[in-house]
């Protein structure tokens, strides 16, 4: 075990690029509802491991809560420190805020989510990442990709849910070409941009990854500003798109900003239609607001990411980390005040 590559070494050692290269999930099985799948849906079978820091991870607990599967699949979330040894699970004696921050339920013993993969296949050499979607009956990782975990919780346990949380489709069959393209960029602009500008080892790096951030927040602004509905892509309700770009917009002001340099404008005083539309999810939708745990956010970037942050001081703003629906920062009340004159 203990020869496991560095879970900190974000850019490759000796990468004259600067540039963060996020490595692909290992793990890509699919829970089926059909005859002789290996995972099919079953009640309290299937667990989720997460962070409430981590977005991706972010993002299943968004759509396990939207679809109504907190009876049918379990979770527990890791401690928002992560060390040499990756994510560490909280130990009994610990108060840390969230739900179903524990230790892990299923292995007595084990203090780290490495150690999952290592039961898995011992000479495992991949980063050990959350999401982590586990079978209880044959004891094995599923998956690891939250792109394809949310795409499970969409329909695979429907036959297993009342017809609320049945009839709720987050990928309308309508709007998936229009979900696909815009996920594509603003994965690798804005989701993944964030990261590649803060880990950036090179001011080349960093330079063109925050500028190609900032392009697409804007044209993510221009959307929003044109869209017949409170949603992406004048969806008439929630879909894929809203929830992956929200676990990055969230983070935004009080992470991003300051601790990846992200900092050519805030979202609350920079990005007003991205601004309301962040609103209307924290506040609106209880799925959100309710698997946002700003102190794990908070803590766990500052405090984890010592080449960036070497006196893991955390910030104490912006106050509030998430302004009312009707709220707006001092300089943008001033601005409508004075334009109303």
């Amino acid at each position: 075990m203990d020869k496991a590559p560095s879970i900190t070494d974000w850019v490759k050692p000796g990468d004259k690029s600067g540039e963060f290269k996020r490595q692909t999930s290992v793990f890509r099985n699919w829970i089926e509802n059909k005859p002789g799948a290996e995972f099919p849906p079953e009640k309290d079978r299937y667990h989720l491991y997460v962070s409430y820091a981590c977005p991706w991870a972010h993002r299943t607990l968004i759509v396990r809560r939207l679809k109504g599967l907190e009876g049918i699949v379990g979770v527990t979330s890791v401690h928002w420190h992560m060390g040499e040894r990756g994510w560490r699970f909280t130990t009994p004696d610990e108060n840390v805020p969230g739900e179903d921050v524990t230790p892990d339920p299923l292995h007595e013993g084990y203090t780290h989510l490495r150690d999952i993969y290592f039961e898995q296949n011992p000479q495992y050499e991949g980063r050990f990442t959350v999401p982590t979607l586990y079978d209880k009956k044959q004891k094995k990782i599923v998956n690891n990709e939250s792109s394809e975990i949310i795409r499970m919780f969409y329909y695979a346990f429907d036959d297993l849910l009342d017809e609320e949380h049945k009839g709720l489709d987050l990928f309308p069959e309508e709007l998936r070409k229009d979900i696909e393209e815009m996920n594509e960029w603003v994965y690798n602009d804005v989701n993944n941009g964030v990261y590649k500008s803060g880990f950036a080892t090179t001011e080349e790096a960093y330079t063109r990854a925050v500028t190609q951030l900032f392009a697409s927040l804007d044209r993510l602004e221009s959307h929003l500003s044109t869209s017949s509905t409170p949603y992406l892509l004048s969806a008439p309700h929630l879909t894929e798109a809203d929830i992956r770009l929200y676990t990055t917009i969230v983070r935004f002001d009080p992470v991003y900003v300051q601790h990846f340099k992200c900092n050519i404008r805030d979202i609350r005083s920079g990005y007003p239609y991205l601004h309301r539309w962040l609103r209307h999810l924290y506040w609106d939708f209880p799925a959100f607001k309710q698997t946002t745990q700003f102190e794990h956010i908070k803590k766990h970037y500052t405090k984890s990411h010592a080449q960036i942050n070497r006196f893991a001081i955390t910030p104490v703003g912006p106050v509030p980390d998430v302004l009312g629906k009707e709220e707006e920062v001092l300089a943008v009340r001033f601005a409508a005040a004075v334009g109303k004159k």
